[in-house]
């Protein structure tokens, strides 16, 4: 049987996508010496929330994820990030590709909140990999699974994320609301005449703000 072993050698943001979309560059090393011809590979990649620390600010920004810190023991669990699909080509010894994970900037979606509450160090990532394998030996070919224990621990720079955002998003973030909302918030900005979506958001924040301070005492 062959033996895999998989390597995370680092990931950027791929600046030619439709949408915003991570590249993974991943190793295979075959280590007994047998030809891989080919493998249709499965990748799980979670987030492991618990391997890192966290600033003051950025738990106040995980207070929504989260709850409060003195609760983290038992409401920080693992969040699902996203799934992926490599056919690897055939090769002797080892083989890097790139694989591309698309990515969503939806603030309805959990792994998306808990990015954007970070302000530095590494996203702890786990990468747990499945498929099928096929050889190539002296009898012709055989099928093989890749083993489920097979996983990689690996750390994804926070600076790679907002990267990826400024490049698809520049100076923006997205929210999604109720069309019922959406069409409230049409009406007040035409009725104040305003230009943008941005500048309407800002004005209710205002208005609310000023409307605190008549109530103060």
């Amino acid at each position: 049987m062959s033996e895999l072993v998989f390597d995370i050698l680092g990931v950027e943001p791929d600046p030619y996508a439709a949408s915003p979309t991570l590249n993974f560059g991943l190793r295979i090393s075959e280590t007994t010496g047998m030809r891989v011809h080919a493998i249709v590979l499965r990748i799980q990649i979670r987030i492991e929330p618990k391997r890192r620390r966290y600033s003051p600010a950025e738990a106040e920004r995980l207070v929504d994820l989260f709850g409060e810190t003195k609760r983290w023991g038992d409401t920080v669990k693992p969040m699902q990030f996203a799934f992926a699909d490599a056919s690897i080509p055939g090769f002797d010894g080892a083989i890097e590709v790139d694989v591309a994970v698309p990515c969503t900037y939806d603030f309805e979606v959990a792994t998306a909140k808990y990015f954007h509450a970070l302000d530095d160090g590494e996203i702890p990532f786990l990468m747990l990999f499945s498929g099928t394998v096929f050889t190539r030996g002296e009898t012709g070919f055989a099928v093989e699974q890749v083993p489920w224990h097979k996983e990689v621990s690996f750390g994804m720079p926070v600076k790679t994320w907002d990267r990826l955002m400024d490049l698809y998003f520049p100076d923006q973030a997205w929210i999604r609301m109720r069309r019922e909302t959406l069409d409230a918030l049409q009406r007040f900005k035409s009725d104040r005449a305003l230009t943008n979506w941005d500048e309407t958001l800002a004005t209710l924040i205002s208005d609310a703000n000023s409307a605190k301070e008549v109530r103060q005492p």
